[in-house]
């Protein structure tokens, strides 16, 4: 299926969607420590290639190196996080270096407090347009608020972005969440049928490409897939907050209201010969040999006009000596708009 066939001139971005794992077990190992206390690059891991217990949970200090690495390694350009405390961010802006900034604010009260759904970008690629933010409940401009059965408190994180080595300097949204684990209505309501209005009005609005990134906790099927098949157009939106609908509202001559707008899932439009075999992308803190509770719930998702997907990978997140950055593997996902 050939989705958008008119892209010359175009260019390239490599995005990345990455659970993070909350910080559980804070110290006080500074981003300095940590590179000070990397081992010779030349001897092999004192304990061998996958220790015992290598499905443990290891704590930030030693898991955020392994993220970076992964991220920089990967040569990525722009890089949504889900999970991350405030923490978690600083330390990432300190190892990805000076070329990278970020926003994003904490779920719980619209400043540091929770975790973030942040977007790091390349300062030299990318100049910021405009960047905001809304809750995933019933009440989306009230910073901190929650879907009333929902397991925690959910953000949005949108930014709209100028390419500037883009021939004609392309314009795009990048959208950035993390669904609930629990609650299937907040799933329904706040995440796939806001997170699509909203898209809509982006495409609509910039006439550009618009992204979607996050962990939905919403795989394809089963009973948990009402949020990927909204936003993917075969289950029908759920009523819109009011003052949501119309802030996001698309004027009644505006043609995108009589199109089907969708997202699309990059895994299924990118060409076969680009996609990973690895296809899980939550393993949790679990032994090699044990995938039964693995799945599929972290997604690039393309709505709009003007971009096309050409590679698709899943990365592993453990390590030779057994240690897993997180709990979800990076997905990175290439997009010539």
């Amino acid at each position: 299926m050939q989705l958008q066939p008119n892209l010359a001139p175009s260019t390239g971005i490599r995005f990345v969607t990455y659970n993070l794992r909350y910080d559980t077990r804070p110290d006080n190992v500074s981003v300095t420590d940590s590179l000070t206390a990397l081992p010779s690059p030349l001897p092999p891991p004192a304990d061998g290639y996958l220790p015992r217990k290598a499905h443990e949970e290891h704590r930030w200090s030693l898991r955020r190196m392994r993220v970076a690495e992964q991220v920089l390694g990967g040569e990525a350009d722009v890089v949504c996080v889900q999970e991350a405390l405030v923490r978690q961010v600083n330390d990432l802006s300190e190892l990805f270096g000076t070329n990278w900034a970020w926003v994003g604010v904490g779920r719980d009260d619209g400043q540091e407090a929770g975790e973030f759904s942040a977007i790091f970008y390349k300062k030299s690629l990318f100049q910021v347009l405009s960047s905001d933010y809304f809750w995933l409940s019933p009440t989306p401009f009230v910073a901190g608020s929650r879907y009333p059965d929902a397991g925690s408190v959910r953000i949005c994180t949108t930014l709209r972005l100028r390419h500037l080595s883009h021939p004609k300097r392309a314009e795009f949204t990048v959208m950035n969440t993390h669904l609930d684990e629990r609650s299937n209505g907040q799933r329904k309501l706040a995440g796939g049928s806001m997170l699509l209005a909203r898209a809509k009005y982006e495409s609509y609005m910039t006439a550009a490409p618009v992204f979607v990134l996050g962990d939905f906790n919403s795989p394809p099927e089963g009973n948990d897939s009402a949020a990927y098949k909204i936003v993917t157009g075969t289950r029908s939106p759920e009523p819109l907050p009011q003052d949501f609908a119309e802030r996001f509202r698309i004027p009644a001559d505006g043609v995108s209201t009589s199109a089907a707008f969708i997202l699309h899932d990059l895994r299924a439009t990118t060409p076969r010969r680009a996609v990973s075999v690895n296809h899980a992308t939550f393993t949790g803190f679990t032994a090699p040999n044990d995938t039964s509770a693995w799945s599929r719930i972290d997604f690039v998702f393309a709505g709009g006009e003007g971009w096309q997907s050409t590679a698709y990978r899943v990365v592993d997140a453990r390590s030779d000596d057994g240690v897993l950055a997180s709990d979800h593997r990076p997905v990175f996902v290439d997009i010539q708009i």
